[in-house]
């Protein structure tokens, strides 16, 4: 197995980039988790101006500008405050992890309770959490984002009202429209003081910690799959291992704003039909839609080898039912959890674990390419 990999526990922001391989990676959170096609348009150009024009869609629905040198990265920001797309300042975009169901309605209580949490959390007296810890205001019917990275979630029961979800716990506790945002932000304050060295709410109900006995709503239970296809918001596309280029941006959004998701997929908005646009995928059975690479090398310098070539390369071997995570090295930004399928590149090859994750001991060592297609 590869070298332990360096865990910096925080992610990039716009205010607080990171360096990678290719050069700065500048994360922007779209508030609300949209897009105006302006906004997008806009976005596009300083990708192209200021980075090397590529751009990540992020798992928790954050579009990553690549390639950004350190010289022009004031520039940049500056362009990113004429479109209103950067926080005041850097402890407040930290704290701004914010996923919106993407199947909110204009008015509706998602679409209201993202701006009031936002507020919440630029606030002086905001608590001051860790690096990836994150929120999910996910008040549709039925839930969508059980699968995606938060730590306090805003869903509905059975029954159509509002509860607030500790992640990591079964059940929820009743909120309104009125107290959720505080109700929220004092679940996140109670884990700051209830948590040892934890940085994340599953983990520290792991190790010790327990909610109070007013938690006791059992929750629903995802079932919807994201898939490329019409939906009640617009049109959702997907992105190749959630990579973009800002010409395949700036081509879709002249069909409308965007709304980001965190499966690698984006909505069209008010759209039923797109014309093929290069770099976007429209066809639910794609082999790409079941498989998962990290960035690799020579994009991340903890990376052991490439990761998207192979993943490509494997894509068509992989069975309807199944999912194959490659990543570049134990860490799994891309997929943390469990896979039917996961390769990590190491200094000698490829390393397969069968339903498991890139940190458990692997099946098969020292793989090739052409040995990890037999294998599969």
């Amino acid at each position: 197995m590869s070298a332990k990999p360096q865990i910096k526990g925080w992610c990039p922001g716009a205010l607080r980039p990171m360096l990678s391989g290719d050069g700065w990676v500048v994360r922007v959170r779209p508030y609300g988790g949209r897009l105006t096609a302006a906004q997008a348009e806009g976005l596009a150009t300083l990708a192209a101006a200021h980075g090397n024009g590529m751009l990540d869609l992020s798992s928790r629905g954050n579009l990553q500008i690549r390639g950004v040198k350190e010289a022009t990265h004031a520039t940049l920001i500056a362009g990113l405050r004429a479109l209103s797309l950067v926080d005041a300042d850097a402890n407040i975009e930290g704290r701004r992890n914010i996923l919106v169901t993407p199947f909110w309605r204009v008015g509706d209580e998602a679409e209201v309770l993202a701006a009031q949490l936002t507020e919440a959390l630029a606030a002086s007296d905001a608590p001051a959490l860790p690096g990836k810890f994150g929120f999910a205001i996910d008040t549709g019917t039925q839930p969508v984002l059980q699968q995606a990275s938060a730590d306090v979630r805003v869903e509905r029961d059975a029954q159509g009202r509002m509860i607030l979800v500790a992640d990591g716990f079964e059940f929820g506790k009743h909120v309104t429209p009125e107290t959720a945002i505080n109700e929220a932000i004092a679940l996140a304050s109670w884990f700051m003081k209830a948590r040892n060295a934890e940085t994340r709410m599953a983990q520290a109900f792991q190790n010790h910690a327990k909610l109070p006995s007013d938690f006791a709503v059992p929750r629903q239970r995802q079932s919807y799959v994201p898939k490329p296809g019409q939906t009640q918001s617009g049109n959702l596309v997907a992105l190749a291992f959630g990579q973009t280029t800002s010409e395949t941006l700036a081509s879709l959004v002249k069909y409308g704003s965007l709304r980001m998701t965190p499966w690698r997929m984006m909505i069209v908005e008010d759209t039923r039909h797109i014309p093929q646009v290069d770099g976007i995928i429209t066809d639910p059975d794609d082999p790409l839609l079941r498989v998962v690479a990290c960035t690799g090398a020579p994009g991340c310098t903890q990376a052991r080898g490439s990761t998207r070539d192979i993943a490509a390369l494997l894509a068509p071997h992989v069975a309807l039912d199944q999912m194959l995570h490659v990543s570049g090295c134990t860490k799994g930004c891309a997929h943390p959890g469990s896979a039917p399928l996961t390769i990590v590149a190491t200094k000698s090859g490829y390393d397969l674990i069968r339903n498991g994750s890139t940190g458990d001991a692997p099946d098969q060592i020292n793989l090739t390419p052409d040995t990890l297609i037999k294998a599969t």
